[in-house]
């Protein structure tokens, strides 16, 4: 028992140690497009305004980022993350009352098929909320890659 607590513990200060600068700056951004905006506005509004702010801190933020998600080497579809930062941090966006369970495995989805290995969800609701996901890319059996 205590050798996988110890195991779990490790696993957590690996995971604490990817991109903390980065995600930082990105969770800073979020808060102060949260504060300006607000919420009730759709998703592509929050979207462009956090891309303009994290350009304003000096970041590469890229809008609908395409992800061929690959299955033995091969393509099987494509799909457009919210936002990469740095090609390092996907960013899933949502503006609902609360983080949806169902946009937290589409985000951990995204990050098995890439090589990206940290990813945030960020919930313009009518609180602001976000999650950090980590999957490091030691785990990961596909076959990957950012662009088609």
């Amino acid at each position: 028992m205590r050798y996988k607590a110890s195991q779990r513990s490790r696993a957590r200060i690996v995971q604490q140690r990817l991109h903390p600068e980065l995600t930082g700056k990105i969770l800073a951004a979020f808060y102060s497009v949260y504060q300006e905006l607000g919420s009730g506005f759709m998703e592509p509004a929050y979207t462009r305004a956090l891309a303009d702010e994290l350009s304003k801190l000096g970041l590469k933020a890229e809008c609908q980022a395409p992800i061929t998600v690959r299955r033995k080497h091969r393509p099987v579809g494509i799909f457009r993350a919210d936002l990469l930062v740095n090609d390092v941090v996907l960013i899933g966006l949502q503006a609902r009352a609360a983080i949806e369970p169902a946009r937290e495995m589409q985000l951990m989805n995204c990050l098995k098929a890439t090589t990206v290995e940290v990813g945030l969800l960020l919930n313009f609701g009518p609180e602001p909320r976000f999650k950090r996901f980590v999957f490091l890319n030691q785990r990961k059996k596909a076959s990957f890659s950012l662009r088609h």
